[in-house]
Protein backbone atom coordinates (compact mmCIF):
# COMPACT_ATOMS: atom_id res chain seq x y z
CA UNK A 1 0.00 0.00 0.00
CA UNK A 2 1.01 3.30 -0.57
CA UNK A 3 -0.11 5.89 1.64
CA UNK A 4 0.49 9.44 2.34
CA UNK A 5 0.11 11.16 5.97
CA UNK A 6 -1.29 15.08 6.24
CA UNK A 7 -1.63 16.76 9.24
CA UNK A 8 -0.03 20.04 11.26
CA UNK A 9 2.98 20.58 12.28
CA UNK A 10 2.44 20.62 15.70
CA UNK A 11 1.66 16.67 15.46
CA UNK A 12 5.07 15.75 13.11
CA UNK A 13 6.04 13.33 15.95
CA UNK A 14 2.89 11.43 15.77
CA UNK A 15 2.84 11.45 11.70
CA UNK A 16 6.05 10.13 12.27
CA UNK A 17 5.38 7.06 14.58
CA UNK A 18 2.67 6.56 12.02
CA UNK A 19 5.06 6.37 9.76
CA UNK A 20 7.25 4.40 10.57
CA UNK A 21 4.93 1.58 12.15
CA UNK A 22 3.49 1.20 8.64
CA UNK A 23 6.56 1.40 6.47
CA UNK A 24 8.04 -1.19 9.05
CA UNK A 25 5.06 -3.78 7.52
CA UNK A 26 6.22 -2.97 4.19
CA UNK A 27 4.18 -0.20 3.19
CA UNK A 28 5.08 3.04 1.47
CA UNK A 29 4.87 6.44 2.45
CA UNK A 30 4.83 8.46 -0.59
CA UNK A 31 6.35 11.82 0.40
CA UNK A 32 7.26 12.65 4.52
CA UNK A 33 6.43 16.51 4.79
CA UNK A 34 7.85 15.90 8.79
CA UNK A 35 11.30 16.66 7.07
CA UNK A 36 11.27 19.77 6.05
CA UNK A 37 13.01 22.85 8.02
CA UNK A 38 10.01 25.78 7.79
CA UNK A 39 10.01 27.10 4.50
CA UNK A 40 11.80 30.45 4.26
CA UNK A 41 10.35 31.32 0.57
CA UNK A 42 7.79 31.13 -2.03
CA UNK A 43 10.53 28.68 -4.46
CA UNK A 44 10.24 26.36 -0.82
CA UNK A 45 6.74 26.83 -0.44
CA UNK A 46 6.05 25.82 -4.32
CA UNK A 47 8.69 22.82 -4.32
CA UNK A 48 6.65 21.76 -1.07
CA UNK A 49 3.34 22.37 -2.46
CA UNK A 50 4.48 20.10 -5.62
CA UNK A 51 5.62 17.42 -3.25
CA UNK A 52 2.90 17.21 -1.52
CA UNK A 53 0.55 16.81 -4.29
CA UNK A 54 2.34 14.22 -6.28
CA UNK A 55 2.22 12.20 -3.05
CA UNK A 56 -1.35 12.22 -2.60
CA UNK A 57 -1.73 11.79 -6.83
CA UNK A 58 0.42 8.78 -6.20
CA UNK A 59 -0.84 7.45 -2.41
CA UNK A 60 -3.55 4.47 -2.49
CA UNK A 61 -4.72 5.77 0.75
CA UNK A 62 -4.75 9.38 2.30
CA UNK A 63 -4.98 9.31 5.86
CA UNK A 64 -5.34 12.88 7.81
CA UNK A 65 -4.96 13.19 11.12
CA UNK A 66 -6.29 16.00 13.35
CA UNK A 67 -5.92 18.77 14.14
CA UNK A 68 -4.27 19.35 11.33
CA UNK A 69 -2.86 22.57 9.65
CA UNK A 70 -3.32 25.16 7.04
CA UNK A 71 -2.83 22.68 4.13
CA UNK A 72 -4.52 19.83 5.48
CA UNK A 73 -7.62 20.67 4.18
CA UNK A 74 -6.35 21.69 1.19
CA UNK A 75 -5.16 17.89 1.13
CA UNK A 76 -8.37 16.35 1.94
CA UNK A 77 -9.61 18.38 -1.18
CA UNK A 78 -7.31 17.16 -3.31
CA UNK A 79 -7.55 13.86 -2.36
CA UNK A 80 -11.36 13.89 -2.36
CA UNK A 81 -11.46 15.30 -6.07
CA UNK A 82 -8.79 12.57 -7.20
CA UNK A 83 -11.47 9.63 -5.10
CA UNK A 84 -8.42 8.50 -3.05
CA UNK A 85 -9.06 6.45 -0.31
CA UNK A 86 -9.67 8.91 3.05
CA UNK A 87 -9.39 7.89 6.37
CA UNK A 88 -9.65 11.12 8.93
CA UNK A 89 -8.96 10.34 12.27
CA UNK A 90 -8.94 12.22 16.06
CA UNK A 91 -7.28 10.70 18.81
CA UNK A 92 -11.00 12.91 20.18
CA UNK A 93 -14.11 12.69 18.91
CA UNK A 94 -13.94 16.13 17.75
CA UNK A 95 -14.80 14.89 14.25
CA UNK A 96 -18.78 14.91 16.12
CA UNK A 97 -18.45 18.40 17.71
CA UNK A 98 -20.55 20.79 15.84
CA UNK A 99 -18.14 23.60 16.57
CA UNK A 100 -15.43 21.85 15.43
CA UNK A 101 -15.97 19.65 12.36
CA UNK A 102 -16.73 20.49 8.84
CA UNK A 103 -19.17 19.54 6.09
CA UNK A 104 -16.45 17.74 4.12
CA UNK A 105 -15.30 15.41 7.36
CA UNK A 106 -18.87 13.82 6.75
CA UNK A 107 -19.28 12.87 3.40
CA UNK A 108 -19.45 9.03 2.73
CA UNK A 109 -16.36 8.64 0.87
CA UNK A 110 -14.63 10.17 4.07
CA UNK A 111 -13.34 7.02 6.72
CA UNK A 112 -13.65 8.22 10.25
CA UNK A 113 -11.28 6.62 12.90
CA UNK A 114 -11.22 7.74 16.17
CA UNK A 115 -9.24 6.40 19.35
CA UNK A 116 -5.91 6.14 20.09
CA UNK A 117 -3.06 5.76 17.60
CA UNK A 118 -3.23 1.88 17.64
CA UNK A 119 -6.69 1.70 16.23
CA UNK A 120 -5.93 4.01 13.43
CA UNK A 121 -2.90 1.85 12.54
CA UNK A 122 -4.83 -1.39 13.15
CA UNK A 123 -7.63 0.06 11.00
CA UNK A 124 -5.61 0.72 8.50
CA UNK A 125 -3.80 -2.08 8.18
CA UNK A 126 -6.93 -4.27 8.40
CA UNK A 127 -7.58 -2.30 4.77
CA UNK A 128 -4.49 -3.38 3.26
Amino acid sequence: MKFYLASGFANKDLVRSVSDKLKRLGHLHTYDWTRNERALTVEDLQHIGKCEKDAIINSDVVIILLPGGKGSHVELGIALGLRKRIILYSQDDVLNDIAETTTFYHLPEVEKCSGDIEKLVDYVLALY
